[in-house]
C-alpha cells in the first residue's frame, strides 16, 4: 500500500484499446483502511475510463506525474451516495489542509466546485 503520508499518486485509467492514460492526482487514506479517496470533474476522462474499466494502477509519483515507485494494481468506483461523497471530501481536507480550501475557493469561483466526482479506489488483495 501507498504510505498516506505521500502527497500525489499516479492514477493510471485504461482506455478501450488497453493502453493506460496516467494522472498525478492528490488521494486520501480512510484511516488505516484499504481505501483511499481521490476528487476530480465528472466530465474529466479519468472518470469515463473507470465507468469503461475498474481496474486501474497507481504509483507514489511528483506534482509532474514523474513516477517514484512502482506501479500497484488497484479497483475503483465511483462514489455518488451524498453522506460518502461528504465523508470523502472530509478524509481529503484534513490531510490537504489550507491547500484544498484554496483549491476550493477557486473552484466555487469558476462554478465547478459541484460538477465533482469522488473516486474510491483499493488495492488488490496480494498487496
Amino acid at each position: 500500500m501507498i504510505p498516506n503520508q505521500e502527497e500525489y499518486i499516479s492514477l493510471a485509467t485504461q482506455k478501450r484499446d488497453g493502453s493506460f492514460v496516467n494522472t498525478p492526482v492528490w488521494f486520501a487514506q480512510e484511516g488505516e483502511r484499504n481505501s483511499y479517496f481521490i476528487f476530480s470533474n465528472k466530465k474529466a476522462g479519468k472518470i469515463k475510463r473507470i465507468r469503461n474499466f475498474s481496474e486501474v494502477k497507481v504509483a507514489v509519483c511528483n506534482y509532474k506525474g514523474d513516477l517514484r515507485g512502482n506501479w500497484f494494481p488497484a479497483k475503483a468506483e465511483l462514489i455518488d451516495e451524498p453522506e460518502k461523497v461528504n465523508f470523502a471530501f472530509s478524509v481529503i481536507r484534513s490531510k490537504y489542509g489550507w491547500k484544498i480550501k484554496i483549491g476550493d475557493f477557486f473552484s466555487k469561483l469558476s462554478g465547478r466546485y459541484y460538477q465533482r466526482q469522488i473516486i474510491n479506489f483499493s488495492f488488490k488483495k496480494e498487496h
